[in-house]
């Protein structure tokens, strides 16, 4: 099978089901978007791989997880309302992701002041990949007949890269830059 069809050159995409949208239709914007964010977390995947530590090493792991879980929010936003949908995102995958917030803000200094995104490759990736899932979930809020749940992961899943972030960061030794006043 070849990567290119053409079918999409005068501007539209298939949904799943085969349904024809434009290009720029809210579901392919939020669903593209999500896209974006899998990539950006992806990026920071690649600058962990060779990080001997097994609290990074964890973490590798879980953003994979989460990898898989996104792509799943993704599968669900290009589903056309009605019908059903693949893989189906649930509560328990936004409980995982406050689980672990919980975990890892056990594991790092607690916050006093706003922080500027940067740090190790890797946590500024992240801090990325979590302004992109805001902008999904932006989007996503324009879907008529969403599952709530995809707004929620959304949400969720931004705070945990936030933390993720963070939690790199301290783990490989990186001073947060706060805020100049």
């Amino acid at each position: 099978m070849k990567i290119y069809t053409k079918t999409g050159d005068k501007g539209t995409t298939s949904l799943v089901y085969g349904e024809r949208v434009s290009k720029n239709d809210i579901r392919v914007e939020a669903y593209g978007t999500c896209d974006e964010a899998n990539s950006m977390i992806g990026l920071a995947l690649s600058h962990l791989t060779d990080i001997k530590n097994d609290d990074i090493k964890e973490m590798h792991s879980f953003l994979h997880k989460v990898q898989t879980t996104l792509f799943h929010v993704g599968a669900e936003l290009s589903t056309p309302a009605g019908k059903k949908v693949k893989w189906v995102l649930q509560a328990t995958d936004i409980e995982e992701l406050e689980k672990t917030i919980d975990l890892l803000e056990g594991d790092i200094p607690p916050l006093s002041n706003f922080i500027l995104p940067g740090g190790h490759p890797a946590g500024a990736v992240l801090h990325v990949a979590r302004t992109i899932t805001r902008r999904a979930e932006r989007i996503t809020v324009s879907i008529d007949n969403v599952n709530p749940l995809v707004l929620s992961y959304l949400n969720r899943l931004s705070d945990f890269l936030f933390v993720a972030a963070r939690f790199i960061n301290h783990k490989l030794g990186m001073v947060e830059l706060k805020l100049h006043e």
